[in-house]
Formats: C-alpha cells, sequence, structure tokens
C-alpha cells in the first residue's frame, strides 16, 4: 500500500482511475431506502474495509458496485468504466465473493472452476493450470468427485474465492468471508488476501469481525443506515475521535461510537433484573 491513498473523500486528489467509485449510489426498495447517496472512491491497491451494522447497506451496496443490483440512482465506477452500463471490461476486471455464495452445488469443486474459468474465457490450460494451484491452496483437492453440494460452509467459502481468483481480477469484493469458516480457513484466507494486495489488487471487505479488518485493511469506511459517516485510513479514524487523554481508540470503540444506537429507552429483560 503506498501513502498515496486517500485520507477523507472530499479533500485527497484523485488519482487517473479510481479503483473503485461510487457517485451518489441509491437503492430504493419500495418507500424504504438502502442506500442513500453514497459518494466513495477507492484507490488501486487498496485494502478497505466496509463496515456496518446488519441491515446498514453493505451488502447492497456491493451489489450495486459488482453490477448484481441495478441502483435506483447515481454510479458505480470500476476502473473508469461504469458497471451499471454493462461494461465487459469492468466485470471482467472484479472477482466477487457475495453472502450468499450462489455455487452451482451439484458439481465437483473442479468442474466449478472450470465452468467459471470458461465464462471468463480462459484459455483451457491456464484454466487447468489455476484450477490445480487454486484447489490445492484452498486444501480442496484432496477428495475430487466430491461434490459442491456436501462440501462444509468453510469448504463453500474457499471454492468461492478460488472462483473469484481464477480469471486474476484488479479488484476484489468480499462479502463476509470470514464467516462461518474455522480458524485454519480464516488463516489461509487472510494469507492469501495479504499475497493479492502486495500484486496491487484492489480488495473491498465487509466483515462483523473488527479485529481481522483491523489487522488486514489499511483503510475503512463506514455505513449506518445507508449513509456513509467515515472514510479514512484506520489510524485517522481512531485519532479523529480519540478521547480526552489522547489514548488511541480501537476500532471497535470507533465503530460503535458512530453507529452505535440510544438504548436508554428500551424494555429491561425483566426476568434478568
Amino acid at each position: 500500500m503506498t501513502d498515496q491513498a486517500p485520507s477523507q473523500v472530499s479533500s485527497s486528489r484523485p488519482p487517473t482511475t479510481w479503483a473503485i467509485e461510487a457517485i451518489g449510489l441509491t437503492r430504493r426498495f419500495g418507500s424504504s431506502i438502502a442506500v442513500n447517496q453514497l459518494d466513495l472512491q477507492v484507490p488501486p491497491a487498496c485494502f478497505l474495509g466496509f463496515l456496518g451494522a446488519n441491515g446498514a447497506g453493505k451488502s447492497t451496496t456491493i451489489k450495486m458496485l459488482t453490477g448484481l443490483l441495478s441502483p435506483s440512482a447515481g454510479s458505480a465506477i470500476i476502473l473508469g468504466e461504469d458497471i451499471g452500463r454493462g461494461s465487459t471490461e469492468a466485470k471482467r476486471a472484479i472477482g466477487v465473493v457475495p453472502e450468499d455464495l450462489a455455487i452451482h452445488d451439484r458439481l465437483t469443486g473442479s468442474e466449478y472452476l472450470m465452468f467459471i474459468g470458461r465464462m471468463y474465457g480462459l484459455s483451457r490450460d491456464t484454466i487447468l493450470q489455476r484450477r490445480s494451484e487454486l484447489l490445492q491452496w484452498m486444501e480442496l483437492h484432496h477428495d475430487p468427485k466430491k461434490l459442491i453440494v456436501d462440501y462444509s460452509h468453510g469448504m463453500k467459502k474457499k471454492l468461492a474465492l478460488a472462483a473469484a481468483l481464477i480469471h486474476d481480477p484488479q479488484v476484489l469484493f468480499l462479502d463476509e468471508p470470514f464467516e462461518g469458516i474455522d480458524v485454519i480457513a480464516s488463516k489461509l484466507i487472510r494469507e492469501l488476501l495479504a499475497k493479492l494486495l502486495e500484486r496491487g489488487v484492489t480488495i473491498f471487505l465487509t466483515s462483523h469481525v473488527l479485529e481481522i479488518v483491523e489487522k488486514l485493511c489499511t483503510h475503512v469506511a463506514i455505513i449506518h443506515q445507508g449513509e456513509l459517516v467515515a472514510h479514512g485510513s484506520i489510524d485517522e479514524l481512531q485519532k479523529g475521535i480519540s478521547d480526552n487523554s489522547g489514548r488511541q481508540r480501537s476500532l471497535e470503540e470507533t465503530f460503535l461510537e458512530l453507529v452505535e444506537t440510544d438504548r436508554t429507552n428500551l424494555p429491561t429483560l425483566s426476568w434478568l433484573s
């Protein structure tokens, strides 16, 4: 990660092309507004942790940024291309691990990666090489005839990540990749993400595990009730609301300061009083 990454959306000089750019991104579902006028710029080779409480609009934002969901207003730009206009170049440049995974589970892992590689127009030799390497890296090669439907949740997560990487994307979107996986799989994924960042891949991650975000990410954006409430480096966000003693807060403390709702009027649980 270079020192050129912006500390604030409004005050930094943009690079020639942002890796990810949301301009007034809005999504309504009937009378409900899931994401409201989101403006966000992410430079190349940045590892952004996109945080928010349940229902804040994280997954909806990712779906709009990756072309899986049309915005009600605004634009989603990937490497200078508007993905909402069906840009093939933008779609070829991204890899996505969605929250619901959406894997064809009546295939084997090898068959699925072959299918994904063909969808991206890769040559057979390229697919075979990358598939073999990815299955071994993800430790999914031991039972090649096993159908995905019989995979554990953690195995499906690793396969979804392999599918997102087989075409060598420049931008990677990960929606809760650490949810429901064991410590070993988590370590493996973290090591892989570190290698991708070293290669200059831009990573956009949502996670409720703030300790992982704090260790992995260079920058953080926080969404609350569909609106962006903070964006900057982790150090900048923590220092921005440090306490009177000057102590640097943890990411969890910073997050709660920005998004925690007032609980003073909530009823008590009488049987626990």
